[in-house]
């Protein structure tokens, strides 16, 4: 059994909030899906894109996901599900030369049985916090990423780098995109969170620690997270989705 929770928020700056998510429990298949994605192409395009790129992975997701399926076959369909996505970002920038260019992020959780699948496009992130420990999953699509890999730049100056938001891939620009999956086992007691960038640049992995493992009431921690990320600047949209393993 899963615990879910979701937050968005426009920040302190923005005028626009871009961010979207989704959370389903498919009786069907026994799957819980969860979408974050942050949009981008000024003025109404990344606030379509973000939506246009949920609903799609989610139906696909939906129509397509099995009770009796191998892990493999739920890895297939994720992809095929991100692939989805593109394709109704895509599409619609190309009916619509005032939306050209326009495109978001996307980051992702099937999960099943103690067990989940994530797939992420761009810089927004999945993380697993197992016994007050807390683990990225997934590896930004971004510059400073590069840099990180490269041994130019920490990891702490990454943060801070005046390139910190380029990022090198994204659902929407191009007909096709490709996206990064991985696997992890939950234990009871585990956390999963999914956020946009608007939290990760805010509040760092260790005060997100912090705060999902502090005694508090469990409907408390995202709004928590949230307030951090305002006192701190919040200079971007926030969007999470916290689940916990039972």
């Amino acid at each position: 059994m899963m615990n879910i929770w979701g937050m968005t928020d426009i920040g302190l700056v923005r005028r626009e909030n871009q961010d979207a998510y989704a959370v389903r429990v498919s009786e069907d298949s026994g799957h819980t899906i969860c979408v974050v994605c942050d949009g981008m192409g000024g003025p109404g395009g990344g606030k379509l894109a973000s939506s246009l790129a949920v609903n799609a992975f989610m139906d696909s997701c939906l129509a397509n996901l099995r009770q009796d399926m191998s892990w493999e076959q739920v890895k297939e369909t994720a992809a095929f599900a991100v692939a989805a996505a593109n394709t109704a970002v895509y599409e619609r920038a190309c009916a619509d030369p005032g939306l050209n260019g326009m495109g978001t992020t996307l980051v992702s959780a099937i999960i099943r049985d103690g067990r989940a699948v994530f797939n992420n496009v761009g810089d927004s992130r999945a993380y697993l916090i197992h016994e007050g420990a807390i683990i990225r999953l997934t590896k930004d699509h971004s510059l400073v990423e590069h840099l990180v890999d490269q041994g130019d730049i920490t990891e702490e100056e990454a943060r801070c780098h005046p390139h910190r938001n380029l990022i090198t891939r994204a659902l929407g620009p191009d007909p096709e995109a490709l996206s990064d999956s991985y696997e992890a086992d939950l234990e009871p007691g585990d956390w999963l969170l999914l956020c946009t960038d608007g939290l990760i640049g805010t509040v760092t992995d260790q005060e997100m620690a912090q705060e999902l493992t502090a005694d508090a009431d469990d409907n408390e921690r995202l709004g928590r997270l949230l307030e951090l990320a305002k006192r701190q600047g919040a200079p971007d949209n926030v969007t999470a989705v916290l689940l916990r393993q039972e």
